[in-house]
């Protein structure tokens, strides 16, 4: 059967991105794609586009479920968390023709400190947070931190809003200069201890409470990280495959605490402690990464592939399938196609005239 699907956000490098990992993975499948800016839809791979309104457009989901009769897609597959948390609303009725977690899975999620709360309850690995108050209680927060802290906002992603800092006086002027030009109140803020290890990235399908696939990665730099005040990004420039089954336990472990019956893709965000230890700072809930390719172009299993196949009922060969596929590395830039290189291929067509 030939699967109809349809991707929010096209014209998007996420989107793209999803897109070319959807067709390496069943050449058959028909994407239609949807954004409310023509520039971005004018760009997409999609099959067939359709201009949508913003999401915060009262006539948003009808005009998606018009599309979705129109062309009898089989499957929505959301790019953004704030789509995801659209879709997943009772009221959205999605539920049928989206493969999702649960709206409570999709929320706690998406606020960083109820997550960090409830991995830590549950003992999973995750960083020691405080919510900021009030800018006065910066003092009380650094003293309960030893050596510098993790500045950032609570929800959202790209790493809204994060900086190391050593000072509360450093903390204050970064809440305050996010209060008075971005509009971000001091209560939206989180300090965190500061996980000096290294940066992994993991996607893993879910269906009923049972692991179906998991891949890993490591981010090695970061896009834009040079620019950004943090010097890192959710984003990574450069990015490898790595065998990580200490990182593969940490994220089971962390579905299993927040809901032993999950279904939907989970994209997880880590650092290592500074006793090496993978701790979980994010969930990115009912969404693939960015830079899905490097999960689905490598190894045996096309994760984005896999979910299409689970979210429509189709039988599939695994049971907590764990593909490391490594020895391969994701480039990343502006405006070029996103690559996939073997660690043997680096230096095809590459002549050294150093």
């Amino acid at each position: 059967m030939r699967a109809r699907l349809l991707v929010t956000g096209a014209g998007t490098a996420a989107t793209s991105n999803l897109i070319r990992s959807l067709r390496a993975g069943s050449r058959a499948a028909y994407i239609v794609g949807c954004h409310h800016d023509r520039f971005f839809l004018k760009k997409s791979s999609a099959d067939r586009n359709y201009l949508v309104p913003a999401l915060t457009h009262p006539g948003y989901l009808r005009a998606i479920r018009r599309v979705m009769a129109r062309e009898r897609v089989d499957l929505l597959i959301p790019t953004t968390d704030a789509e995801v948390r659209v879709f997943t609303r009772p009221r959205a009725g999605f539920h049928r023709r989206a493969f999702l977690p649960r709206r409570a899975v999709v929320d706690l999620c998406q606020d960083k400190y109820r997550l960090n709360v409830a991995l830590r309850a549950h003992g999973v690995p995750a960083p020691l947070t405080y919510p900021v108050s009030s800018l006065r209680a910066l003092e009380r927060l650094f003293a309960r931190l030893s050596g510098p802290v993790w500045c950032r906002v609570r929800t959202g992603s790209g790493s809204a809003g994060a900086l190391p800092v050593r000072t509360p006086a450093q903390a204050r002027s970064w809440i305050a200069y996010w209060t008075a030009m971005r509009g971000v109140p001091a209560t939206s803020f989180i300090l965190s201890e500061y996980l000096p290890g290294r940066d992994f990235s993991c996607q893993a399908i879910w269906k009923a409470g049972e692991q179906v696939a998991v891949k890993t990665c490591e981010r090695l730099s970061y896009f834009g990280g040079g620019s950004n005040p943090s010097g890192t990004s959710s984003i990574s420039q450069l990015a490898k495959t790595v065998f990580a089954p200490e990182v593969v336990a940490v994220c089971t472990q962390a579905i299993r605490a927040i809901d032993p019956r999950a279904s939907g893709t989970f994209n997880f965000d880590l650092r290592e402690s500074a006793r090496g230890v993978p701790c979980v700072t994010e969930i990115n809930a009912g969404r693939f990464a960015s830079g899905t390719n490097i999960f689905d172009l490598t190894g045996r299993i096309n994760l984005a592939a896999t979910f299409v196949r689970v979210a429509l009922g189709e039988p599939v060969a695994l049971r907590g399938a764990y593909d490391p596929a490594e020895g391969y590395y994701s480039v990343r830039d502006l405006d070029t196609l996103t690559g996939v290189f073997h660690a043997d291929e680096l230096f095809d067509k590459i002549v050294d005239a150093r």
